[in-house]
């Protein structure tokens, strides 16, 4: 009896745990129904209001934005060729100097003393060559005999030659006018010809290098005005391209070209970067939107454009791009409205509500 009363419990338990976990099920699925399934969450999500930009076709001043350097016109380092002690410096630092000024002298007195020498020598020789010319006229020597004369005569003239290119080159000159920079010797200085003295640069001209993606190379040409505007600077230059190189760098798909512009009022400097803006063609009936419309993607950019209510993601193929628009190749027609505000929290059919700008 004891049995049948213990079976008896063991069943109740386990029928008031059934009804319990039968109560628990029903419970959740009237909560969940109550709340609305997983199917009605899209159909309840709040619309977002964006602002929209409605494409139409314009022309468009493509107007290629860059980075390039300045760089001087002519500049070179000015060393001395022979080695010795520096007697005089005929330049000032920061001054302008002319082509061909005198800019500093080297000791030449032992050069001099062996020019000396060999002018001797050149004067004993040219003599023993004007006596054997005699005697071969007299047929007194051999031609033989003369050529050695002849040739002792010019080996003799080459040497007072080379002592005097040697003497010269202790006279450095300015190669082309323009303004000397720091000098970093002083009278008595030792030089060689691997120590720098100063630097000259011609800066009433300045060459502007810069490099434009390959696929715009077609559109350079020579001869092309370009503007520019330096660091600190609110003013715009100008410069002609008057060279292009005659290949594209492999390593970065890039052209280099190179301008010229007139500073003769001084006001720009060698070695200072440079803001670039290259024209090229003008595009007629361009779709052009807003930069903020687009998205960077991993396979390329992307925008959002309004369709019946909904958020439609479209892939766009774009070119250049100034501060405010950006030249659209693909993707887009005119008439689509494109979302220009929010968008980076929007997903593929969103519901929205466009204000059009």
């Amino acid at each position: 009896m004891t049995q049948d009363l213990n079976m008896k419990i063991k069943t109740l338990v386990y029928s008031l745990l059934i009804i319990g976990l039968v109560g628990l099920i029903g419970y959740r699925i009237t909560k969940n129904s109550s709340n609305g399934g997983p199917k009605d969450k899209g159909k309840e999500e709040k619309p977002i209001t964006v602002s929209g930009y409605v494409v139409n076709l314009q022309t468009f001043d493509n107007n290629l934005a860059l980075s390039g350097s300045i760089e001087a016109d002519e500049q070179v380092e000015i060393r001395s060729e022979v080695s010795g002690i520096v007697t005089a410096i005929y330049f000032q630092e920061g001054s302008n100097v002319s082509k061909g000024q005198l800019l500093f002298k080297v000791n030449d007195i032992e050069l001099r003393a062996q020019l000396a020498q060999a002018k001797t020598k050149e004067s004993l020789s040219a003599e023993n060559e004007r006596r054997a010319k005699l005697l071969l006229q007299k047929e007194a020597i051999s031609q033989e005999e003369y050529e050695v004369a002849r040739a002792d005569y010019k080996t003799t003239q080459a040497q007072s030659q080379l002592i005097q290119a040697q003497i010269e080159k202790t006279s450095v000159r300015a190669p082309f006018s323009g303004k000397i920079g720091l000098r970093s010797i002083s009278p008595g200085t030792y030089v060689t010809p691997s120590l720098l003295v100063a630097k000259l640069v011609n800066s009433g001209q300045l060459k502007i290098t810069f490099s434009i993606p390959e696929k715009y190379a077609s559109q350079v040409k020579k001869n092309a005005t370009i503007s520019f505007k330096v660091s600190g600077s609110d003013q715009s230059y100008s410069a002609k391209v008057y060279a292009i190189e005659p290949e594209v760098e492999i390593a970065t798909r890039t052209l280099q070209v190179r301008a010229l512009a007139s500073n003769k009022d001084g006001k720009l400097f060698p070695g200072t970067f440079a803001d670039v803006e290259l024209p090229l063609d003008i595009i007629k009936d361009a779709v052009v939107i807003p930069t903020e419309a687009i998205i960077p993607v991993q396979n390329g950019k992307k925008v959002f454009i309004a369709n019946k209510g909904m958020a439609k993601e479209v892939l766009v193929e774009t070119a250049t791009r100034t501060d405010a628009s950006i030249l659209i190749l693909s993707g887009l027609k005119a008439g689509d409205t494109v979302l220009t505000s929010g968008v980076m929290s929007l997903k593929d059919e969103s519901p929205i509500v466009v204000k059009i700008k």
